[in-house]
């Protein structure tokens, strides 16, 4: 099983406990005096069932607060996502923190911050760099592009799938639009793998009939469930940070009320994905003050008062073109204060241009500072030897501890040395070629190319994996939707 990051000390928490508990009262009020939409009748006589007040006219059902509180006991604090190499799995609580690759509609030139469609080799060594690096732990759905030339645009999820799972041995979120769940639960069971079934609401206070199949589909699969509302501030939510938070958690554990109650003891990790919006253009704004506060209240309520496992997407992109300043400006201030705050799964690596694009050698670059933030919250431990009264003795006044057997032994795993950081002194920066941080990650990227090799996939699973894709392709071509 993959360790991911252990955070050694309390998430950083930004409200007071009797803030907590107004949040969540007025939570509870929302579901209960408002209720939430599940377009799905087979979804609506599950929560009757269970005894919420349900209108089969408007699709509403009412939650009382007794069964959002009995939903929130009946999610585990803890569960384990298999990947198709067991040493791959990872378990999602607790003060584990990993690291989920980001995602872009198409690829982004690094030279020219144009953005195209990527080819299928594009995508496919996009997967291979991910897989290769450390701090990458899982993929997100349709990943790392969310289209590939070539592919009918009803076939990337399946395709992005598949694709994953012959060159990543890494866990995968699976995807549920246009019955594409199907699919991937299909293909992830071929390899002997387990997805992140994907639930996701839609803001404010509603959940497609999409979402609902794929809630019922992916859990009789008995897979763990990754849920999240995607919203904006100002827009499908309150502009206020307070506002934000009472309606994101509402529709979240109202998706969480129907798991439960479909399955009893279901593993789920909620992801808070809140943007802001600029009031100038309408357009997202990421990296911003109040998703770092959103995202630093919401994990406090999950992890302190719910004790769900939490997903943060804030730092999974910046509004800048290029990988600039800009972009680690708007990417790194929220992707540390998700660590520090109490986050368990991070989305980071390669993701830019608002949602709109990916580019791997921008996910090296993030390997890197992913292991920053690791090392930072891994902290640091206080012995006897590690102060080392002796060695400060022994070296005394004006001396120098560059010599001592603790600095030769220690140095590395004090501090976090990057690998594709410049770290030369100037002179060495000038007369090895002047490279930029992008041009040595182009060099990193290179050769993982040349030198990583995936584990592949059996025979019998390639060929049940190219099976599956042809019957989806057939049953998409017999609702009309590829022609």
């Amino acid at each position: 099983m993959q360790k991911g990051f252990k955070r050694n000390f309390e998430p950083i928490r930004i409200l007071t406990e009797s803030q907590v508990e107004q949040l969540h009262s007025s939570t509870l009020q929302v579901l209960d005096e408002i209720g939430f939409k599940y377009d799905s009748d087979k979804a609506l006589r599950v929560l009757e069932k269970r005894g919420c007040n349900v209108d089969y006219d408007t699709k509403v059902a009412k939650i009382p607060p007794d069964i959002v509180e009995w939903a929130i006991r009946k999610t585990p604090s803890s569960f384990m996502v298999r990947a198709r190499d067991p040493e791959k799995s990872i378990r999602l609580g607790g003060n584990t923190v990993y690291f989920m690759n980001s995602a872009g509609a198409r690829y982004a030139d690094v030279d020219t911050g144009k953005v195209s469609m990527p080819t299928l080799e594009q995508n496919n060594e996009a997967v291979i760099v991910s897989d290769a690096l450390d701090s990458v732990h899982c993929f997100p759905s349709y990943t790392p592009y969310f289209e590939i030339g070539g592919v009918p645009p009803v076939m990337s999820c399946p395709t992005s799938c598949a694709q994953r799972m012959r060159y990543s041995t890494k866990p995968s979120r699976g995807a549920q639009p246009t019955d594409s769940f199907i699919w991937e639960t299909q293909i992830a069971r071929a390899v002997g793998a387990q997805l992140m079934g994907c639930v996701e609401g839609a803001a404010p206070l509603s959940l497609a009939e999409d979402a609902c199949n794929a809630a019922f589909y992916y859990l009789e699969a008995g897979f763990p469930i990754y849920i999240a509302s995607g919203s904006l501030m100002g827009a499908s939510h309150p502009i206020t940070i307070a506002g934000a938070t009472v309606s994101h958690n509402a529709e979240l554990l109202a998706i969480i009320v129907l798991l439960q109650c479909i399955r009893p003891g279901s593993g789920v990790i909620a992801n808070n994905f809140v943007s802001g919006m600029n009031m100038q253009t309408g357009d997202l704004n990421f990296g911003t003050s109040a998703i770092a506060l959103h995202q630093m209240a919401y994990n406090q309520i999950w992890h302190d008062l719910y004790k769900i496992p939490i997903n943060n997407t804030g730092s999974a992109f910046a509004n800048s073109k290029m990988i600039d300043y800009q972009t680690a400006a708007e990417k790194l201030p929220l992707a540390m204060c998700s660590a520090l705050s109490g986050a368990n799964l991070i989305v980071l690596h390669g993701g830019i241009t608002g949602e709109l694009a990916y580019n791997p050698i921008l996910a090296v670059i993030d390997d890197d500072v992913a292991k920053t933030i690791g090392r930072i919250i891994e902290n640091f431990d206080i012995t006897d030897d590690l102060i080392g009264l002796d060695i400060i003795r022994q070296v005394g006044i004006g001396g120098t501890f560059l010599g001592t057997k603790q600095t030769r032994t220690l140095w590395q795993t004090e501090d976090y040395m990057p690998k594709v950081y410049d770290k030369t002194t100037y002179q060495e920066w000038e007369n090895t070629g002047k490279k930029t941080v992008i041009e040595l990650a182009k060099e990193r990227m290179e050769e993982i190319l040349a030198t990583h090799k995936p584990d592949p996939l059996t025979d019998e699973q390639e060929k049940d994996v190219q099976r599956i894709l042809n019957e989806a392709t057939e049953y998409y071509k017999k609702k009309g939707l590829i022609i």
